[in-house]
C-alpha cells in the first residue's frame, strides 16, 4: 500500500497514468516551466543590479531549473487526484527486489551506470566537434561552486528528470498497455530529447534504456535516481579534478586502459542484465505496485 503521508512525495502522483496525448501535455507544460524560471532569473538580475553578471553565471540553473517543472508536477498532480475517485492507479516507486534485495540491487545499478558510460563513449566520437559555446555551457554545470553544481546536476536532475522520463512516461504507457521494450524505449527518446543536443542526447538514450529496464523490473524509482546520480556526481567530480579538468570522455580519463575498461564493461551490463532478468512479475506492465481507487480504500 502506498504511503499516505505529506512526506510521501511521489505518492500523490499514482493515479496519474498519462497517454501519449498527456505525454505531449508533459512536454509543453515543461517548455512552459522553463519560460517561467527564465524569467524569474531574468527578474531577479535586474534586482540585483550589478551584481548580476556574478548572480547569473552562479544561480542560474540553480533557480530556472527546479520551476521548469512546477507546470508539469502541478498538473500531474491533479490529474492523479481527479482519477483516484474512480481508478486503480500504479505506485511510482515500488521495491520488487527479490530475489536480490536492496543492497545488491544498489551495486549493481551503480557499477552499471558508470559501464554503460564507458561502453557509451563510441556513441559520439562520430559526431561532428561540439560547438563551443554549447562546450563551455555545459561545462558550467560541473566546473565553478562544487555545492551550487552537485545540487543542480546530482540532486535535482536525478530527482526531477527521473520523475518525469520513468516515473510519468515509461510507467504511463506500460499503464496504457504498450509493450515494455517499447515503453523502455520511447521513455529513452524522450529522456534524449529534453536534453536538446546530440551530444547529450545520444549518450541519454543509451542510458535512459538502462535505466527504464531497471525500472521495468523492480518499479523502483529510487533506484534510477541513483543511477542518475551516480552518472552526474562522476561526471561532476572529475571536472573538479585539476588534472582531468580537460578529460571530456572517457577515452581521455582512461587513456590506454579504455579497451580494456570497454570489454569489462560489456561483461559486467551483460551479468546485470540477467541478474534483473531474474526478478519475477506479477503482471506485464511490471514491477508496479497496483493502487485502489478512492472507492476501494
Amino acid at each position: 500500500m502506498a504511503k499516505r503521508g505529506n512526506y510521501d512525495v511521489l505518492g500523490k502522483y499514482g493515479w496519474c497514468i498519462p497517454s501519449g496525448g498527456d505525454i505531449v501535455i508533459l512536454l509543453l507544460l515543461l517548455l512552459l516551466g522553463g519560460l517561467i524560471g527564465s524569467g524569474v532569473v531574468f527578474i531577479a538580475a535586474l534586482c540585483m543590479g550589478g551584481d548580476s553578471a556574478e548572480f547569473m553565471t552562479e544561480y542560474t540553473t540553480l533557480i530556472s531549473y527546479p520551476i521548469m517543472f512546477i507546470p508539469p508536477m502541478m498538473w500531474a498532480a491533479g490529474q492523479s487526484r481527479r482519477n483516484r475517485m474512480e481508478f486503480k492507479g500504479l505506485a511510482l516507486d515500488n521495491g520488487n527486489v527479490a530475489p536480490h534485495g536492496w543492497l545488491l540491487c544498489v551495486l549493481m545499478v551503480m557499477a552499471a551506470t558508470l559501464a554503460a558510460g564507458i561502453v557509451g563513449e563510441w556513441s559520439t566520437s562520430w559526431l561532428p566537434p561540439m560547438p563551443s559555446w554549447l562546450e563551455d555551457a555545459l561545462k558550467g554545470l560541473t566546473t565553478g561552486s562544487f555545492w551550487v553544481n552537485f545540487l543542480c546536476v546530482s540532486i535535482f536532475a536525478p530527482f526531477f528528470e527521473e520523475w518525469l522520463c520513468r516515473g510519468m512516461v515509461e510507467r504511463g504507457l506500460l499503464g496504457r498497455g504498450v509493450k515494455p521494450v517499447w515503453a523502455i524505449v520511447l521513455s529513452a527518446f524522450f529522456f534524449a530529447v529534453i536534453h536538446l543536443n546530440p551530444w547529450q542526447a545520444i549518450p541519454a538514450f543509451l542510458l535512459g534504456c538502462l535505466f527504464g529496464y531497471v525500472y521495468y523490473k523492480t518499479g523502483s524509482l529510487k533506484l534510477t535516481m541513483l543511477m542518475h546520480f551516480t552518472n552526474n556526481t562522476f561526471a561532476l567530480v572529475i571536472g573538479h579534478i585539476d588534472s582531468l579538468e580537460n578529460a571530456e570522455t572517457w577515452m581521455d580519463v582512461l587513456g590506454d586502459g579504455y579497451w580494456y575498461a570497454f570489454a569489462a564493461s560489456v561483461l559486467l551490463l551483460v551479468l546485470v542484465i540477467k541478474a534483473f532478468a531474474m526478478i519475477p512479475l506479477e503482471h506485464h506492465r511490471g514491477g508496479f505496485e497496483v493502487l485502489p481507487s478512492a472507492f476501494e480504500d
